[in-house]
């Protein structure tokens, strides 16, 4: 213990502060942390007792308290009934770290970002209840209600001009979480003197709304939804092919997964399951013809996993299109939720395969175009879990064959090598991979001051001279030292402070794989077209 919090406080010094500053920020941390372990509740330590329980036989299987299960239907429907406000833990405040567009916290105007809540009443004249030093989730729920019901916010603003506390009315509405919604883009790309216009469609994770698709809503919010009147949008911009971007999704819906592959295929399975007793279904299946026919790409990374990966291997199996990026994470098991009288149970009951007979289990989708990772498969990724299922095979299912990538690769693949190899962006991230695995390979740290501050000088160094070479390659002006790519980077921020909200918005130009992935899509058009005239000709 002595030796871990020796590190904390090196760790401290080296960000920047003084002793006295760092014995101050640790103390403050330990106190904070000390302070929300107090506030655990029985409900908490049940959730773990019985989580560390179900682990024991796959990580899969979980236990989810009501408030949990809640917040899973939240995150699979993308909507909830409150204020449309984030809020974020500061202290002993809760504090409003943003507003959901066009929710109803920034409909009524008042409800500003760093406003600090410190009392909340119920209704037009229900009392208020002080909430200073409550835990963030006792402060939701009393902010989320009823779609049409009132809360009052007694709030400090964040405007220091003003010297008194306001209360604030807001009525309650069903908030849609649209920054967790498919989103697209179009941008061009030059191979050689061709230029390509091309889509993308962003999707963060597979959701639908089921409680509404069940009441029979014509409107009910769902991925494949979204995303066929983004492909409808693409088609009158009439882009040469579109990038599914599955970067980071981690899955959902396998339904969703299975429509979704319906929008690019003609009717077929898409994915089968395995029972526990060894009985196989194919009844996820494309129905109907498919909706966009032009080439297609999809971007993987290592935490793409589950419905993403159903969703790629069917695309790859059927050589609909052409798979960029990282190996996946390798999730290829099936959960059901089962109603308790307090919660949920969300137990494994049968594992996916692929069409073509393989599992994703451990193994995941490996992409047919590579590109470099920051990610440590063997630290992130289903084979790195204990108890975790193995991976296995069973017989394909018959399927069409769309194109015959692996015809198009070694042309595709030499091309992509040598964009890779000169792109000052790749030559870059493959630098800092390796700063990252020989970090990552350093098993002790030293406790003296002198030595690491050397260490931090030397690494520092190497850190600006790789970014320095990137910019110089790219006709930027090169930083003068660390402290200017640290500002640049947006690392000089507190190191106890919460973390920013990243960019939601799909920008190719500063998002190196996306453009790479934009490059090989339109290698694949060009190979596709050339095969094309080859066969008029004959």
């Amino acid at each position: 213990w002595q030796q871990y919090l020796k590190s904390n406080l090196l760790n401290s010094m080296l960000s920047g502060k003084k002793l006295d500053e760092s014995k101050t920020t640790l103390r403050k941390r330990y106190a904070n942390q000390l302070r929300r372990l107090k506030q655990q509740t029985s409900e908490e330590a049940f959730s773990v007792m019985m989580n560390s329980l179900t682990m024991l036989y796959d990580p899969h299987t979980n236990y989810l308290s009501p408030e949990n299960a809640e917040n899973f239907d939240i995150s699979m429907s993308l909507e909830l009934q409150g204020i449309g406000a984030v809020l974020q833990s500061d202290e002993d405040y809760t504090k409003v770290s943003s507003l959901v567009v066009g929710g109803p916290a920034q409909k009524q105007g008042q409800l500003k970002p760093n406003d600090k809540i410190v009392s909340i009443a119920q209704g037009t004249d229900g009392e208020f209840v002080d909430v200073v030093g409550w835990r963030l989730d006792e402060v939701v729920k009393l902010i989320r209600g009823p779609k049409g019901t009132i809360v009052r916010l007694e709030v400090i603003p964040s405007d220091p001009t003003v010297t008194v506390n306001k209360n604030i009315t807001i009525k309650r509405e069903t908030v849609k979480l649209e920054d967790q919604a498919a989103k697209k883009a179009v941008f061009e790309v030059k191979n050689g003197d061709k230029t390509f216009k091309l889509g993308v469609i962003d999707i963060p994770t597979f959701y639908m709304n089921f409680e509404a698709y069940q009441k029979g809503d014509p409107n009910y919010k769902s991925t494949t939804r979204d995303v066929f009147n983004l492909l409808n949008e693409l088609n009158k911009e009439k882009v040469d092919g579109i990038i599914i971007d599955l970067r980071d999704n981690g899955g959902g819906s396998l339904p969703e997964a299975a429509m979704l592959t319906d929008l690019f295929v003609d009717p077929g399975p898409v994915v089968q399951i395995r029972q526990s007793d060894d009985t196989i279904s194919r009844n996820y299946r494309a129905y109907q013809p498919a909706v966009y026919r032009a080439p297609v790409a999809v971007l993987i990374n290592r935490l793409s996993a589950s419905a993403s990966e159903i969703f790629a291997g069917a695309i790859q199996d059927y050589g609909r299109g052409i798979i960029i990026g990282s190996t996946t994470f390798g999730k290829g098991s099936v959960q059901n939720l089962v109603e308790l009288k307090h919660g949920r149970l969300k137990i494994t009951e049968a594992k996916f395969y692929r069409i073509s007979g393989d599992s994703t289990q451990h193994r995941g989708v490996i992409p047919d175009v590579q590109l470099p990772s920051l990610l440590d498969p063997d630290d992130i990724g289903e084979s790195s879990y204990d108890n975790a299922l193995p991976w296995d095979r069973i017989h394909p299912a018959p399927h069409q064959n769309y194109y015959d990538i692996s015809k198009y690769l070694p042309t595709i693949e030499t091309d992509h090598q040598e964009r890779m190899a000169k792109d000052p962006d790749f030559v870059f991230l493959n630098k800092q991979s390796e700063m990252f695995k020989e970090a990552a390979a350093k098993k002790t740290v030293s406790l003296r001051l002198a030595t690491r501050q050397e260490e931090q000088k030397q690494m520092e160094k190497r850190a600006l001279d790789i970014e320095n070479q990137k910019r110089i390659a790219k006709g930027e002006k090169p930083y003068g030292d660390y402290a200017a790519l640290k500002t640049a980077n947006g690392d000089d921020e507190d190191e106890d402070a919460p973390p920013k909200e990243a960019d939601k918005e799909i920008n190719p130009k500063k998002d190196p794989y996306l453009m790479e992935a934009g490059h090989v899509l339109a290698d694949f058009i060009d190979q596709i077209k050339a095969s094309e005239k080859k066969v008029a000709k004959q």
